[in-house]
């Protein structure tokens, strides 16, 4: 990996580690559904031209049944989810928490495949991943006991049907949506979650009635500039680069990214549980979804968080 690479890879893992942080600041005065909606509509108005430049719009529009269910998955349902957790569970363990989307991600390729929707070559589970997913599963289980004890486990419920989506996105993604240009699909997915939570937002709780503090104008400004276009331009400009397999090894900065986020300006607590929980979700996610030795295959894409 040279210079370049790598300046795009820590980019990448910071733009994807800290929206944990900036999330649990936007809703300490923002409904979840309305920073979803400042946070697609900021993005689509910065994605949508490129895209429109690129000649790449019409191009995701033309497999509109995978661009809609990859904007249900991706975007629509698990952001507002988590925005909703974070109110209660630390952003540093919802973090932790998506570090198992990997995991999910085998099993609902594995379930893709028996169904009959997906005949792209993979290779089998074998024995190393098959203890990857044991080992994950153990530190998912240290995690939400630590979240059972300290927060509503309606959060927790939360967070398992986010890591769900992202995984199933990430197979749409990849199975679906593959030889479409990245940024039509992420700008038409934004546009299009941006237009249904207008009115959701309009006829739920509306718009703010007076400009929130700038703390949370900036949170919403980063998650949308940052995290979300920034980020999505970065992550095409990495698998550019290294490749696909290689990018997804981002997933396992960006925990680690939120972990000390949260503890340097939320000042949220490391504690032994939820240590032991994050070193055996990394452990499970780089045991099963490692490429093997000799012949590498092409991995989905991360979620984008």
């Amino acid at each position: 990996m040279n210079r370049r690479s790598a300046l795009l890879f820590a980019g990448l893992g910071i733009a994807w580690g800290v929206p944990y942080l900036f999330i649990a600041i936007a809703v300490t005065e923002l409904q979840p559904s309305v920073l979803v909606l400042a946070r697609t509509a900021l993005g689509a108005l910065l994605l949508v031209p490129l895209a429109l430049a690129r000649r790449e719009v019409l191009a995701a529009l033309r497999r509109w049944p995978a661009l809609l269910a990859y904007t249900a998955t991706e975007v629509l349902v698990p952001w507002l989810l988590l925005a909703r957790a974070e109110r209660s569970l630390p952003s540093s363990t919802t973090a932790l928490l998506i570090a198992a989307v990997p995991l999910v991600g085998l099993l609902v390729g594995a379930a893709a495949r028996r169904a009959g929707l997906d005949s792209s070559p993979h290779r089998p589970l074998g024995a190393r991943g098959a203890l990857g997913l044991g080992v994950g599963t153990l530190g998912v289980a240290a995690l939400v006991g630590v979240s059972l004890t300290a927060a509503d486990p309606v959060a927790v419920l939360e967070m398992a049907v986010v890591v769900v989506c992202y995984a199933v996105g990430a197979w749409v993604l990849g199975a679906r949506l593959h030889d479409v240009p990245s940024v039509g699909v992420m700008a038409c997915s934004l546009a299009l979650a941006a237009l249904v939570y207008l009115p959701v937002v309009l006829l739920g709780p509306g718009l703010p009635a007076q400009l929130p503090s700038a703390s949370v104008v900036v949170a919403v400004v980063v998650l949308g500039v940052v995290c979300t276009a920034g980020a999505f331009l970065l992550f095409g400009a990495l698998v550019s680069a290294v490749g696909p397999v290689r990018t997804t090894t981002v997933v396992y900065v960006n925990p680690l990214v939120a972990v000390v986020a949260g503890a340097v300006v939320l000042g949220e607590r490391l504690t032994g549980w939820t240590a032991v929980g994050a070193a055996l979700v990394l452990a499970g996610s780089v045991l099963a979804t490692a490429p093997p030795r000799r012949r590498a295959t092409p991995e989905t894409a991360p979620a984008a968080v």
